[in-house]
């Protein structure tokens, strides 16, 4: 992971409107804060058992949640460009997190340190209304992987998936995908197999 020159944050400005206006002032307090960074595929954003310092916007690349359990990788989310990740528990109680971040692909990101994010809350109150809608939807997100362990069929699970993150099936290794949904690559290339087959 490295530092790079190109603060470009408009981006980011863009996708924060989608939620509330970002004002002219809010959105210099960006330029001065954030941190741009370039990450390989494959190398770690985060550490488990390390505490997260910061919030991270995605300019562009795919990146995956995953912890070890009983030394098997497990997949817990998967998210791209446009959207903010952290470890939010991690975060928020200054603890070592549970979850690694890992690259898929290369990546450019925006960093913001947690205490800057903090600071931009009290000095600028209406920027409080882009946080909670925000919040929001990442709780939506939340319960919509919960809901994919709940469902009992292969079959089920790729369908939800691929309706969800349609835009991304083709970015992401199988391995990750049947990891994410909670089947062996083997049943996901037979549930691939099948669905192939019937929509001809």
């Amino acid at each position: 992971m490295v530092q790079n020159n190109k603060k470009d944050i408009s981006q980011l400005i863009a996708v924060l409107s989608h939620f509330n206006p970002v004002t002219e002032q809010i959105a210099a307090y960006f330029e001065e804060h954030v941190t741009p960074l370039s990450l390989l595929r494959g190398e770690m954003l985060l550490q488990a058992g390390t505490v997260c310092e910061y919030f991270y916007f995605i300019k562009s690349g795919v990146l995956r949640g995953f912890m070890i359990v009983d030394q098997k990788d497990i997949t817990t989310w998967i998210t791209a460009e446009n959207e903010l990740v952290t470890s939010i528990t991690s975060l928020d109680l200054e603890i070592p997190a549970l979850e690694n971040i890992q690259a898929i692909e290369d990546c450019e990101l925006l960093a913001l340190k947690n205490a800057d994010m903090q600071r931009l809350y009290q000095q600028f109150p209406e920027f409080n209304i882009t946080g909670r809608k925000l919040l929001q939807q990442y709780y939506r997100d939340a319960e919509g992987r919960a809901y994919i362990v709940r469902l009992s069929s292969a079959e089920d699970k790729y369908n939800y998936f691929i309706d969800k993150y349609h835009h991304l099936s083709n970015r992401i290794p199988l391995k990750y995908i049947a990891s994410y949904i909670g089947i062996t690559v083997e049943t996901l290339s037979r549930v691939r197999k099948k669905l192939s087959s019937s929509s001809r």
